[in-house]
């Protein structure tokens, strides 16, 4: 039976399990989960906090992280500005990226969601305001919500994913992680 494992990894910290800066594992998965052989289905960068799923199952893995399976992921991202309507329909109808057109996503303003304070805090500007919206994507490009938060004119200030397929971080903290059955 394979197993799948939700995590919170929190800012700061690598998808990895190994080879951490100067090979300190403090900044890796190594810190937060001790079960051996799971991977990381998918990445979140350094910068990124959020639902990692990991597993032992190589099938499940690639069901997760290839993009020809159009998993949905939603991300919670604090923006810079306050995107206007055209802006959320840009997201919405995909972006011009240097690696190609993003497709389509669901984009959305939201109220700042009720959850843990960043370590270190994303840095507070007086003269300019910042708004949450939540974006789901299909695909995985590398920073692709960052990248695609940037081309619409919000560069985000801080992400964290939230939802993967059917998968949410409802209920974890930074660094903790449950087993569910698959």
């Amino acid at each position: 039976m394979a197993r799948l494992i939700l995590l919170n990894k929190p800012f700061g910290v690598q998808s990895q399990f190994s080879g951490g800066a100067g090979g300190d594992a403090r900044d890796t998965l190594a810190s937060f989960v001790d079960v051996p052989g799971v991977y990381p289905a998918g990445r979140l960068d350094k910068d990124s906090e959020g639902l990692l799923l990991l597993t032992d199952d190589g099938r499940l893995q690639s069901r997760i992280a290839e993009p020809r399976y159009k998993l949905p992921k939603t991300y919670w991202a604090q923006v810079e500005g306050e995107p206007d309507d055209a802006a959320l329909e840009r997201l919405r109808r995909g972006v011009a990226l240097k690696d190609g057109t993003t497709r389509p996503a669901r984009a959305e303003r939201m109220d700042p969601p009720a959850i843990w304070e960043r370590v270190p805090p994303v840095r507070f500007r007086k003269t300019v305001p910042d708004r949450w919206i939540a974006l789901t994507i299909a695909e995985g490009r590398n920073r692709q919500v960052r990248r695609m938060t940037a081309a619409v004119g919000h560069p985000t200030l801080r992400l964290v994913r939230w939802q993967v397929g059917e998968w949410t971080l409802d209920g974890l903290a930074p660094g903790e992680w449950r087993e569910i059955a698959v």
